[in-house]
């Protein structure tokens, strides 16, 4: 494995100090970035997946483009319900679908754990290819989504903004629900081992719906489940675990061994500190649709944040995905602030 010739971000990560705050945006790879825009012309959305070289390329396009301190590999989510065995199909501009969800104890008959090796060595291949084009130039983010977020899918059967089929299901077939979870848990375990064996330096949980669900539910729904997948792979690569509106559970986040949290714009820095302790890195939590701001408030206002966070233990980041319509320039204002940005000593 090569030596990363930028390591801020797993040494913030590791809780050392870091001459800066490094910087890196989720879904720095994608639609924002008209050389993507070119391919996802030429290629379907699983085919830019599931080709190493296309996901190479488009890994590889923001920090060639925007200079952030890490690459994020470019795939999705939902690979691990199709090699589970349920058909996904992402049309673009509507979402993802999954025309056979998860409803009864007969549909779990037609899922499996399956052999990642066999079902996911896309995204090793993947993965190899992008470390020997980075050549240690910034580490390499792997990632899954959290069980939860995909039993919703799994459930739902589409996106939806409140998921009201997927908790019934959660509510009136509890020891259903939990098999799924823990089957979900199973997989995604050995897939996130794959990716580290392939060279992930580091690699980022999911949990995009985790703000769904209360305290309790979120504890036994999400975490118990999450908690599983930290303990199996924080020896091997610090993790961060991003449970979108689930502030409410920041401390036993921490508690679980992730190196990192992440954190929405609809929480403070300070608060954010304060539930989670002193002991994790903080990630987060500049508001994406704010990056169509003006450059110059843009610039303002990360000053701010950054000075919010207070330097230690922050990774820069937004508090949730970067949004298609961001100028390519403002994604790069974004970046540049932090890069340049001095505290008070």
């Amino acid at each position: 494995m090569s030596t990363l010739k930028n390591d801020l971000l797993i040494r913030a990560l590791r809780g050392e100090k870091t001459e800066r705050v490094p910087v890196w945006m989720m879904r720095q790879a994608g639609r924002y970035l008209p050389a993507y825009r070119v391919l996802r012309e030429k290629y379907g959305f699983f085919e830019r997946c599931r080709t190493p070289e296309l996901a190479c390329e488009i890994t590889l396009q923001p920090v060639d483009i925007i200079g952030v301190d890490a690459a994020i590999l470019f795939s999705d989510i939902l690979v691990v319900p199709q090699a589970m065995g349920l058909e996904v199909q992402l049309i673009e501009n509507r979402g993802p679908e999954l025309p056979q969800p998860i409803r009864t104890p007969s549909d779990l008959q037609r899922i499996r754990v399956p052999d990642v090796e066999e079902g996911l060595g896309y995204v090793f291949d993947a993965i190899r290819l992008i470390k020997q084009e980075l050549g240690g130039r910034v580490p390499l983010i792997g990632f899954a989504g959290a069980p939860w977020t995909l039993l919703c899918y799994m459930v739902q059967g589409r996106g939806s903004k409140t998921f009201d089929e997927a908790k019934a299901f959660c509510y009136t077939q509890p020891a259903l629900a939990h098999q799924l979870l823990q089957m979900i848990t199973d997989t995604t375990i050995a897939y996130l081992k794959g990716q580290v064996a392939a060279g992930a330096d580091t690699l980022q949980l999911f949990d995009s719906w985790g703000g769904l669900l209360g305290p309790e539910d979120f504890e036994n729904l999400s975490l118990r489940y999450m908690r599983q997948i930290v303990s199996a792979v924080r020896e091997q690569v610090p993790t961060i675990v991003f449970a979108k509106g689930a502030w409410h559970s920041l401390e036993a986040m921490a508690a679980t061994g992730a190196a990192g949290l992440g954190i929405d714009w609809c929480i403070s820095p300070g608060m954010a500190r304060q539930l989670a302790g002193s002991r994790v890195c903080l990630q987060g939590n500049y508001d994406p649709a704010k990056l169509l701001s003006p450059i110059s408030v843009i610039e303002k206002e990360v000053k701010e944040m950054l000075d919010a966070f207070g330097g230690r233990g922050h990774i820069a980041n937004l508090g949730h995905g970067i949004l298609p319509n961001v100028p390519v320039d403002h994604a790069r204002a974004f970046v540049d602030a932090v890069k340049n940005h001095r505290f008070a000593s």
